[in-house]
């Protein structure tokens, strides 16, 4: 068994996603590793509501076990008291995921030059750093002090395809408003804007529903380069901490 790893996972107040924190922090913690999380002022943090009950008519929303994983991570002394942006060290930790979610609420950790500046020098540490749907964003728009350019510069990576933010959003537009969009950017313009190439973002076969599991990885899709791992949405979750657990 590898030796139990500090892993860093930034969050905003609320309305990050459920499973991408939940299922993550279960297969980590199984695995023997420490979560540490950190929000922007201390205060314990809050999954967007409607993915614990159901976007729209009862549908949309997470799965039932990540949902369970969700209820047993709220009463851990972690999630409710965890670290501020500002006290975190990042060479104290051996690893950094960074979750995504797309209601209002995300804003304030997607676009935080205060804790896009500590992300900065954790890439810098050459340790490993996963990134799953709007938490791509992050890396993206994080810059390198030596280069200017995004950390994404040069590297392989995918996020939240076009066509499932897309989806999602004319979905629900009629009885949620923009929801679903974050921002007027798309995230995949953004992070593909940010790469040394087009081609190093790989938006990974078409699926609107279906969503791996522990057991079933045949809808899932991830993109693994060198220490970094990223993936497109929710249903990557258990594969993406799956590849995330071998760099650890």
């Amino acid at each position: 068994m590898a030796p139990a790893r500090r892993v860093l996972v930034p969050l905003p107040d609320h309305d990050f996603d459920v499973t991408e924190v939940a299922v993550p922090w279960r297969m980590l913690t199984d695995a023997g590793h420490e979560v540490v999380f950190a929000t922007e002022r201390g205060h314990m943090p809050a999954a967007d509501p409607l993915l614990l009950t159901g976007v729209l008519f009862g549908q949309l929303g997470a799965a039932p076990e990540p949902r369970r994983f969700y209820g047993d991570l709220t009463l851990t002394e972690a999630f409710q008291k965890p670290l501020t942006w500002d006290a975190v060290t990042p060479s104290d930790f051996d690893a950094l995921l960074l979750p995504g979610g797309h209601a209002p609420g995300m804003r304030q950790y997607l676009g935080s030059g205060a804790l896009q500046t500590k992300v900065a020098a954790f890439w810098a540490l050459q340790r490993p750093v996963a990134a799953i749907c709007h938490g791509v964003l992050v890396l993206a728009r994080t810059k390198d002090p030596a280069t200017g350019r995004s950390v994404l510069h040069g590297t392989r990576t995918t996020c939240l395809p076009k066509y499932m933010e897309r989806s999602a959003y004319l979905l629900t537009a009629w009885k949620l408003g923009r929801y679903y969009r974050t921002y007027p950017a798309y995230v995949e313009e953004e992070v593909v804007a940010a790469l040394a190439d087009p081609s190093h973002f790989e938006r990974g076969p078409r699926v609107l529903s279906k969503r791996g599991t522990a057991t079933d990885h045949a809808p899932a899709f991830v993109v693994e380069d060198g220490r970094y791992v990223s993936a497109r949405w929710p249903g990557d979750a258990y594969l993406f901490t799956e590849r995330f657990l071998k760099r650890l």
